[in-house]
Formats: C-alpha cells, structure tokens, sequence
C-alpha cells in the first residue's frame, strides 16, 4: 500500500490545461519574494472546457507581511484567513485564495474545527506552479494532513463502507459552511471519482484513530456559517467586484435568477449582508 503522502504527491503532479499553469505562474509573478507555491483545485479540474468557467486558487505564501504592500490586507488575511482576490489571464478567469504556509498547515489539520480548508483537499488538487522543491514538499506534507482529518470528524461507523465513510463525511462538511450548491452535491464529490476514493481511502483510514467518534457538529455549523458570513463581508473590502461573483455563483449553483442592483454594487457590504439571510430563508443557500 501507498503512504499517503505518496498517493498525495502522485495526484498533484497530473498535467493540467497549459492555461491553468500559465495563470498560476501569473498569479506567482504579482507576489515577487513571497508566493512558494499555487494549487488548482475545485470543479474545474473535473472540466476540459474552462472557457466561462472561474478556475480557483490558492496561493501559498511565506508569510502576510512579505505577501503585501498595505498592511491592512495582511491584517485581514492573519485574522480571517484567507483573503480571496479575483484574477485574469489568458482569456481565463478565476479567483484564488491566500494563505501563508504555516496557515495552510494548521487549516488541513485537526487543530481547527472549520472545515472549509481541510475538506477541499480532502478532494482532488493539483501544484501548478512552486517556486522550489521545499515549497512543494511542503504543500505535499500539509495536502496529506486533510484526508484523514476529514474521515477522523466524521468519526467511525461499524462496518461502513469506505465509499460511504467519504460521502458522509463531505455530507457533514457541506452542512457546515454557506452553500448554494443544490441537494446531492457532497454526494456528488465522491461519485464523480469513485476510483480515486478507493484508492486513497486505505492510507487515510490507516491515519484515523481506532476511536474516532466524531461529533461537535453542531457546534461546527453555528461557527462555520457565522465565518462565512464574516468572510463575505471582509470581501466587500478585498474583492473586486465580490457582489456580483457572489450573485453568479449562486445562479449557478441554486439555479436562481439573481440581479445586482447599482446600489448593491455602490454598497457592496450592505448588500452582502442583506443578500445572505433572505437567500437562506428561501433555501437557496444552506
């Protein structure tokens, strides 16, 4: 049996679309001295037409300070990790998160009860740009902590299937954040790669103790959409035009038909906060 870290480190080298490398090195380049590595993930991956689509990000940094000019943006992103930016390139769009290396080691672990860093690459990632071989191994090492910090939160049940154990899991996971993906999405994860949950889930339930029992999530919904809410609120300030992806996203997602006013656009932050409880009332986010 592959170690996970192994399996970890196979799955984020497979080749991506030329554009996906070349945006990744763009997004690098506006971070001169700070930026060690850029991960692809999400439901593009999954796509082979990317045109339309808005690719997602992180960049790894070395540290807040060295990642920005305004001390402020470093503020926010040690405080409510992580600072969400749009971007451009190549005809492509995406948006991409920042994290320092040490945060994003600590998010993939079992230190923290939010799940929005640990059950993403609990999924399938690629490195699509590093700026050495430290930094890789780095990436790697944090990527190999999420799976089994996902499987250990779910907790143990007897004589699940493994298959069920990751569907369950994300299920759990989904209910914890603000969503506006339909019913059946978190199922959805796992089914579209069955294979590859197979093939990692002997090395990820080798990593959980024998007496996980999970629990706290109730604890881990209030928190985890309260973060969100925060989060939406803080890119009213860090993310250009954040009032109009939010609105995209969720027409997206929740098949609804929402238009942004100009004054939403004027008062993004208002707009915001007032968008989110009346979608929630109308089951269109969860």
């Amino acid at each position: 049996m592959n170690s996970l870290p192994e399996l970890v480190r196979g799955e984020l080298s497979h080749p991506v679309d030329p554009r996906v490398t070349a945006m990744a090195a763009a997004i690098a380049a506006e971070y001169p001295g700070s930026a060690r590595a850029v991960l692809f993930y999400g439901s593009c991956l999954r796509e082979s037409e990317l045109d339309g689509l808005m690719l997602d990000f992180y960049l790894i940094v070395s540290d807040y300070g060295d990642a920005y000019d305004r001390r402020w943006l470093a503020a926010a992103n040690r405080l409510i990790p992580p600072n969400v930016f749009p971007f451009q390139h190549g005809g492509l769009v995406a948006k991409y998160a920042v994290l320092s290396e040490a945060d994003f080691h600590r998010l993939n672990g079992p230190e923290t009860r939010n799940v929005s860093v640990w059950a993403r690459f609990a999924q399938p990632s690629r490195i699509v740009w590093a700026v050495d071989d430290t930094a890789r191994d780095k990436a790697v090492a944090a990527i190999s902590r999420a799976a089994p910090t996902l499987l250990t939160a779910a907790g143990r049940v007897a004589s699940e299937a493994p298959l069920d154990w990751w569907r369950r899991a994300f299920s759990l996971t989904y209910s914890a954040e603000l969503r506006a993906e339909r019913q059946g999405r978190a199922q959805s994860v796992v089914d579209a790669d069955p294979d590859r949950y197979r093939r990692f889930a002997d090395a990820a339930i080798a990593a959980v103790p024998a007496r996980a029992a999970g629990g706290g999530w109730a604890r881990r919904r209030i928190e985890g959409k309260a973060l969100s809410i925060v989060r939406l609120a803080k890119a009213a300030f860090t993310y250009a035009g954040g009032i109009d992806y939010l609105a995209w996203k969720i027409n997206r997602h929740a098949g609804t038909k929402i238009e942004i006013k100009p004054w939403q656009r004027r008062w993004p932050l208002l707009a915001a906060l007032t968008l989110v409880p009346r979608l929630m009332r109308s089951g269109a986010i969860r």
